[in-house]
């Protein structure tokens, strides 16, 4: 993105309330004219953390912290600049600055299939509650994993057979397009069969409409943007099949080399601690949670140099 014009920055502080973004991190508590707090950002027993509504500023008797709504979210959430703006900006319904036609095109195209991919997100978590789940609820019991930690993470589950999602979302070409799109669906080759070396799957007929669902029989992990959408899937195989793990492909939404499986959730944790635990896989990252360890991500298939 293009630099953020001052003008722009000076809009978005004056829509938002301090008060209202710290409060919904940091408990915040009337003393006069101001509000206080202990400080999220060192130890402390007395509040020393103070929140200006007038002055829309943030300062620390403490340990000297201070800034504006941006700056708060930049060090309380390990957040970029322009991170803490775009968050800011959704919340206060401003739409970021384009720098261009073309800016433009790809906000929307991003938007629409952010939308189906969530929709995705959401079947696949409906369908681990179902009766076809029961293999997958087994590894998951299996890998030591209870049912709080598995819905903190929105673990999901993919069915057996073909199209399974392409039935449940794909009602016309349009919506098929996007589910293309966003890596959830795959083109069958000329010769009827996979384009995607993946096994154990079995067929339930033939492929609505010439697609066929890129994830089959598999225990499902969304992966999010430092924003906290999903932009893509990381699925393990239930049974025997290859590959044991598979990714969502490029879109215009994952680029798996600049993701971080679980970095969004373990930001804050990452920033207090002052070091990640980097693992091997989505497994790991949830485990380490379940026991209370937060500041672990994982690499998602690519090689750590």
């Amino acid at each position: 993105m293009a630099k953020i014009p001052q003008s722009f920055i000076d809009q978005l502080l004056s829509r938002v309330d301090i008060v209202d973004v710290i409060d919904r991190r940091v408990p915040l508590t009337r003393k006069g004219k101001e509000f206080q707090a202990r400080c999220p950002f060192h130890d402390e027993k007395t509040p020393s953390f103070t929140v200006s509504p007038a002055k829309q500023f943030y300062h620390c008797f403490g340990c000297g912290a201070h800034g504006t709504a941006i700056g708060f979210l930049m060090a309380y959430a390990n957040l970029g600049f322009i991170e803490a703006v775009e968050e800011l900006a959704d919340a206060a319904g401003l739409k970021m600055p384009a720098a261009g036609a073309r800016d433009i095109r790809y906000e929307k195209e991003s938007a629409s299939l952010l939308e189906i991919v969530d929709e995705a997100n959401r079947w696949y978590q409906k369908q681990l509650r179902g009766e076809s789940a029961k293999s997958a609820i087994a590894y998951l019991k299996g890998r030591g994993l209870d049912g709080r930690t598995a819905a903190n993470f929105g673990v999901g589950y993919a069915p057996d057979g073909w199209d399974n999602l392409l039935r449940a979302l794909g009602s016309d070409d349009n919506r098929r397009q996007q589910l293309l799109k966003a890596g959830l669906i795959a083109r069958r080759d000329k010769g009827g069969q996979d384009s995607t070396a993946q096994s154990g799957g079995k067929s339930n007929g033939k492929s609505n409409g010439g697609y066929y669902d890129r994830f089959r029989a598999r225990v499902m992990f969304p992966i999010e943007d430092y924003r906290g959408r999903v932009v893509g899937f990381g699925g393990r195989i239930i049974g025997d099949g290859e590959p044991k793990y598979l990714n969502s492909p490029e879109t215009p939404l994952f680029h798996k080399g600049a993701e971080l499986y679980g970095l969004h959730r373990a930001r804050r944790a990452i920033g207090k601690a002052g070091h990640s635990i980097v693992v091997e896989g989505y497994m790991d990252v949830v485990s380490l949670a379940q026991f209370g360890i937060d500041n672990a991500v994982a690499t998602l298939g690519t090689a750590t140099t």
